[in-house]
């Protein structure tokens, strides 16, 4: 289990690793915040190809295989990184690691839901908020001492995809071969049907978290600099907001999924206030307060949710339900951050700030409707 939280963990840490450094690419090779939003668009929509087509690909081949194989993939993806030398190398990296990362997600995710249902859906989800929260802040610090040596980040990346390759290569197998492989690659959304309703209930709780973690990792840092006149604040209300969820889901691990969700909801929403206030007051107080709230928020929503559906599951669809949930993730990751940056170029960071934020509240009390039709059922 600790193999595989550590890989979940640093396939996450990957994904953030670039956020920090983009300014400098931006400096050295003059590419507009139009390219830079299509970068990030490129990495969510080959991670949400490969949740579509091998998704399920683990419930067949067996886990290890698909977790090895997506290591493969992103240790290639990382010597491009650290090789890049224009726009051009960052899209197929960037293109390269989301196809890895979204192989990953549902192998390494449904191994370890094999090996402990309750626990392992506790480290589906810590793994990936302590995963991007080391990510963002390390590759930040880093570039900030040696801005001329951020290739080395990439470097350090692919010697520990290495090492947890030989890891990954010496544990036991948790899955068990079944046929209908190549089937398993045509794209599709797989839900069984017994579980299709609990998956439509917590939909608005879902997108709502994601769609908020989106903004936090496009928009947020311009927005807090914006605000505050405060560089610095960027990227450490980013990892506070991350480390907020991870804390909140080891204290609520027990809880029952509906609760879960009715906390996330109020969390939800008074952290949209919070943020709401501090852009129209420029205060950096409220921005930290906006962070921790909307970082309770995720975290109870995001093991609420996955803890809802996951429970529900046959050992044979755990791959495939996994990642049709990170389908509805990662839909909820980047339409909705890639239509606000198109929206703050008509209308300014501010007032986009506001709307983003009303509609996380609306989809906020959509969830806290929806929780109260399984509190019943919980008891």
């Amino acid at each position: 289990m600790v193999v595989l939280a550590l890989t979940l963990a640093v396939f996450f840490a990957a994904s953030t690793a670039p956020t920090p450094l983009y300014g400098i690419y931006q400096h050295e090779w003059s590419f507009s915040p139009v390219m830079l939003t299509l970068v990030f668009a490129v990495y969510s929509f080959s991670l949400l190809v490969a949740l579509l087509t091998m998704g399920a690909l683990s419930d067949h081949v067996g886990r290890k295989p698909a977790i090895l194989l997506s290591l493969v993939l992103v240790g290639v993806s990382m010597v491009i990184f650290a090789q890049a030398q224009g726009l051009a190398d960052l899209l197929w990296a960037r293109s390269l690691q989301g196809i890895a990362t979204g192989t990953a997600t549902s192998a390494v995710g449904a191994a370890m839901l094999d090996l402990d249902r309750e626990n392992g859906t506790l480290i589906n989800t810590l793994s990936p908020l302590l995963g991007m929260a080391a990510g963002i802040f390390g590759a930040g610090e880093y570039a900030t001492r040696y801005p001329l040596a951020i290739q080395n980040v990439f470097w350090a990346l692919l010697i520990v995809f290495i090492a947890l390759a030989c890891g990954v290569a010496a544990i036991r197998e948790s899955g068990h071969r079944r046929p209908g492989v190549l089937e398993s690659l045509k794209p599709k959304v797989r839900v069984a049907a017994h579980i299709r309703g609990a998956y439509a209930r917590m939909a608005p709780m879902n997108v709502a978290v994601w769609a908020l973690g989106a903004f936090y990792l496009s928009l947020g840092p311009s927005v807090i600099i914006m605000a505050t006149g405060l560089p610095s604040l960027g990227g450490r209300a980013v990892c506070l907001n991350m480390l907020s969820s991870a804390v909140v889901i080891w204290f609520i691990r027990r809880w029952q999924p509906s609760a879960m969700e009715r906390m996330a909801g109020l969390a939800l929403i008074l952290g949209m206030l919070a943020l709401i206030s501090a852009v129209y007051f420029s205060s950096a107080t409220l921005i930290l307060a906006a962070s921790i709230a909307g970082g309770i928020g995720f975290g109870a929503g995001f093991i609420g949710s996955l803890r809802s559906v996951m429970s529900l599951s046959a050992p044979h669809e755990r791959g495939g339900l996994l990642s049709a949930i990170y389908v509805m993730n990662y839909i909820a990751f980047s339409l909705p951050a890639i239509a606000a940056g198109q929206l703050a170029k008509h209308i300014g960071l501010a007032s986009t700030t506001y709307i983003y934020s009303c509609a996380i509240i609306i989809l906020s009390l959509s969830a806290l409707w929806a929780s109260k039709g399984t509190k019943r059922k919980d008891s």
